[in-house]
């Protein structure tokens, strides 16, 4: 797809506006708090956007906007709106608690409720995971996108998403990130329903659209569903949302630079509702490329991954070519910025000044941090091309696939942990060791299971271990967690009905959509 000189000047013209700006609201970084938390300063809007920002990327327009114009359908929307009732507990339960002890990273949680070694393998998993997962499937992902689009080189894509993202975030940590991702969530946001729209007038409009793609609108699948059986929505698909929306570095960041509970609330909740539209500007554009290009999808080499890419191709016209490039770039930016500035933070609070130096100072912690991103940034960028090999089956596959060696034994570690005050650091760090070698066992002997029910298995065996070792070996007294005096934890008044509202409106998706 040719881009136009306005296109051109105009995706120039976004990133200076957004990079400048948050270059500029972050230049007095200077304590480990500023650069990690950003001086725990956020309001609300901020977090919501930025949260929304940091989730949404090309694993959603190439993944998940694939998977809704393949054999998924509708039903893929699972992901998004199970998030948002996930959203909503994770608001009411785990972040006054998390608040509260006042802690940088959620590794360091479990020191307070286990023990070091707890926090150190969830550290390390984490450092592993979004280097060698995370973060290169979202740089692949998007420099692919932008290859199908714009036909540039794989390799520039690559640098050029790399380069970006280590510019502000070396900068100014967590504050640029937020800062950026109210311009970039904004634009993802106004960028998929321009496509949505155009996408409604290409397959003849809203009416057509429904009675052409009936069998494709449902979100209940049959129980033999290779990638997403109803039995999925009953315990599996729920330990990655919680695991990713709970207890994940990259998302819960934003919640624990708030400057107050509310404003940590608020913002979770403006997230969670954001999330309803999600499908709709997503999935619904995978389903009409499907309409629309089938042949050049369901092809002898072709993939459904390609759906997004080919409807954006096909239906943006010049002078608007700018703006979704810009929107889509942003996305992948503002993802890879949120999981760079996580991840340094962990290596940097949760290993560097735990284990390596104790006495660090508040520059120094800063300093380590900017050159921990800029060498992971290094590293993605040489194993994302790796990525694109047939071995892996896919992005989505790979990234879900992968989730699954840790999530069921972290969100075990933590819910357990949390109910159950007497477990011991015995059971904590059992949970986190067993959950690799369990789902290992599981993938290699019953892959045709679905890899949702592997870890609703994994996850099984781990909680009745954890439940064993808490029967025999109890806390004789249950862990005192600290408590940040001076921070105010006075909750949103209004976080139980709207939570309340969004579930029943999550209901009600899933009734008419059945």
């Amino acid at each position: 797809m040719e881009l136009h000189w306005f296109d051109i000047a105009l995706f120039i013209a976004f990133f200076v506006v957004a990079i400048g700006t948050s270059l500029y609201k972050s230049r007095k970084e200077e304590t480990g708090e500023d650069f990690f938390l950003a001086g725990r300063s956020l309001y609300w809007p901020m977090i919501g956007l930025s949260l929304i920002a940091a989730n949404i990327s090309t694993e959603h327009f190439v993944g998940m906007s694939g998977q809704g114009a393949g054999i998924m359908g509708m039903a893929v929307a699972s992901y998004e709106w199970i998030a948002t009732i996930t959203l909503v507990f994770v608001a009411l339960f785990f972040l006054p608690k998390f608040l509260r002890s006042g802690i940088y990273t959620i590794p360091e949680y479990l020191e307070y409720r286990y023990n070091s070694a707890a926090r150190a393998i969830m550290a390390l998993y984490t450092v592993a995971v979004y280097i060698g997962v995370t973060i290169s499937a979202v740089v692949y992902s998007g420099a692919l996108t932008l290859q199908t689009i714009f036909d540039m080189e794989l390799m520039h894509a690559i640098w050029l998403i790399g380069g970006i993202a280590a510019l502000y975030t070396t900068w100014g940590g967590l504050k640029a990130v937020a800062w950026a991702d109210l311009f970039q969530g904004s634009a993802l946001i106004i960028g998929a329903a321009v496509t949505l729209f155009l996408g409604f007038q290409a397959v003849g409009g809203v009416q057509n659209f429904f009675e052409v793609n009936a069998d494709k609108l449902h979100m209940v699948l049959p129980s033999d569903h290779t990638v997403l059986p109803w039995t999925a929505l009953i315990i599996g698909i729920w330990i990655p949302n919680f695991y990713y929306w709970g207890l994940n570095q990259f998302i819960t960041q934003r919640a624990l630079a708030s400057r107050t509970l509310r404003e940590g609330q608020l913002g979770i909740l403006f997230a969670a509702f954001l999330k309803l539209f999600i499908p709709f500007i997503i999935i619904f554009p995978g389903i009409m490329a499907f309409q629309l290009y089938q042949p050049q999808l369901v092809g002898e080499g072709a993939t459904t991954d390609a759906a997004y890419p080919l409807l954006i191709k096909n239906l943006i016209p010049a002078g608007l070519r700018g703006f979704i490039f810009a929107a889509i770039t942003g996305a992948v930016i503002s993802t890879l910025a949120s999981m760079l500035n996580s991840v340094s933070t962990i290596l940097t609070i949760d290993l560097y000044k735990r284990h390596w130096k104790k006495n660090a100072s508040p520059k120094s912690l800063v300093t380590i941090g900017r050159i921990a991103t800029l060498v992971f940034v290094v590293l993605v960028c040489l194993i994302a091309p790796v990525l694109g090999s047939p071995k892996f089956k896919g992005i989505f596959n790979y990234i879900q696939e992968f989730q699954g060696y840790i999530s069921p034994g972290i969100l075990a570690a933590f819910t357990f942990g949390l109910i159950f005050k007497r477990t011991p650091a015995a059971g904590g760090v059992t949970a986190l060791v067993l959950g690799v070698p369990v789902y290992g066992m599981l993938q290699w002997q019953f892959a045709h299971i679905a890899f949702l029910n592997r870890m609703a298995i994994s996850f099984g065996i781990i909680i009745l271990a954890m439940a064993l070792i808490t029967i025999f070996k109890p806390l004789s007294e249950p862990k005192v967690m600290p408590v940040k005096e001076d921070f105010d934890m006075r909750p949103a008044a209004s976080v139980t009905w709207f939570g309340t509202a969004l579930i029943v409106v999550t209901i009600g998706l899933y009734i008419l959509f059945w």
